[in-house]
């Protein structure tokens, strides 16, 4: 199949007549094959696709979007490359039901890092696409959501969030500060820390697969 983002994919174990789907997103300089190691861990019901960045940065490595540094060592992220990938995305999930037997009322993003960025952008612009996200080390960016995002009826989504308190890639404030922004917005939000840096600790992975699960 040709569809517009290159992916992976583990089939459910179990197979109903439609499956929920957990997206996959990576995290800048990475690829498909990272999040997907923990493919065999997640719950058996699901179709498992993790999904490839559209931007090369060559020897196996790709980006959502751009981030660029000023003289000062300011980074700078490409607002609009990641508003692109956000629509990619978006549309790349609309293929994935049309092309396989995924229940399309029940799609969950998980995204790392930039990912994650990418994840809370979907799913407060598209509300009515996602029903779950995972969003690990990252942090909500309302630059790069729609419009007018804040006029969307976000009662049937969920989200659980989490960083490490000792993340040097991205500041375990910045995720913080999400908490109170999807609070505004009235989303059924989880937030968790963990004395780690910028990945993902054992314990980190059990509290969202159990979170998962949970309903």
């Amino acid at each position: 199949m040709n569809l517009s983002l290159e992916y992976l994919i583990r089939e459910p174990k179990i197979k109903l007549d439609k499956n929920p789907l957990l997206l996959l997103l990576h995290g800048y300089g990475s690829n498909e094959a990272d999040l997907f190691s923990f493919a065999s861990e997640l719950p058996d019901e699901y179709y498992i696709i993790s999904a490839r960045a559209p931007y090369d940065l060559q020897y196996g490595s790709y980006a959502w979007y751009a981030i660029n540094f000023d003289a000062d060592q300011n980074k700078f992220s490409d607002h609009d490359q990641a508003r692109s990938s956000r629509d990619i995305i978006a549309g790349f999930i609309d293929e994935l039901i049309a092309n396989y037997p995924i229940d399309a009322s029940n799609v969950s993003l998980l995204g790392f890092s930039q990912g994650a960025i990418l994840s809370y952008a979907i799913a407060l612009s598209h509300p009515e696409k996602i029903k779950n996200v995972i969003a690990l080390s990252g942090y909500a960016n309302d630059d790069i959501m729609d419009a007018n995002y804040q006029n969307n009826d976000f009662s049937n989504l969920r989200i659980f969030h989490s960083h490490g308190t000792v993340d040097q890639v991205i500041p375990v404030e910045w995720a913080r500060k999400t908490v109170p922004f999807l609070k505004n917005l009235n989303i059924d939000a989880t937030y968790k820390e963990y004395p780690v840096g910028h990945g993902v600790a054992p314990q980190n992975f059990y509290d969202f697969r159990n979170w998962l699960m949970e309903k």
